[in-house]
């Protein structure tokens, strides 16, 4: 069992404008692994706020897995790759990557997602896109994966052959 932290990233939703569909949805879908959803937050698309709330869940409240969503395209206030960027320590290029990919066949808009995963000390943060119809489709791309990837970082887990 592992415990992931949930953070929306929506101005709309931070102000209450908006219901946070692709966080509710996380919500649901993290219930097909073994895994608990352990912190939960909705916050504005701002440098500082996305800072803090993955230090926080990381580094505090030490969840093993942050799915973000949102914030992740070429719009002035998508922030969520940059500051994510600023805080991993290791680079996981291959699940962005396989998400641009394989998110391509299904929607080509999917190649403009930025969206980035990489490990900052035991914690595999991952960014989604804010949509659910994107958020359903990377989850089951990445399904298989995730777990594992958890495993792996917590020294556990077998041969990845």
């Amino acid at each position: 069992m592992f415990t992931v932290g949930i953070i929306t990233i929506s101005d709309k939703g931070a102000a209450g404008l908006r219901e946070d569909g692709s966080g509710r949805l996380l919500h649901e879908l993290v219930a097909s692994f073994p895994a608990k959803v352990g912190a939960y937050e909705i916050i504005p698309d701002e440098k500082e706020a996305i800072r803090k709330a993955l230090l926080a869940f990381a580094d505090d409240v030490k969840v093993d897995l942050i799915l973000t969503t949102g914030g992740t395209g070429i719009s002035p206030r998508d922030l969520t790759p940059g500051v994510t960027a600023d805080v991993i320590d290791t680079l996981i290029p291959g699940i962005g990557e396989i998400m641009r990919v394989e998110g391509y066949r299904l929607n080509p808009r999917a190649v403009i997602s930025r969206g980035i995963a990489g490990l900052r000390g035991q914690t595999l943060i991952v960014n989604f896109p804010g949509s659910t119809r994107a958020v359903r489709e990377n989850f089951e791309i990445l399904f298989p994966v995730l777990p594992h990837a958890i495993e792996k970082m917590q020294g556990l887990g077998g041969d990845c052959g």
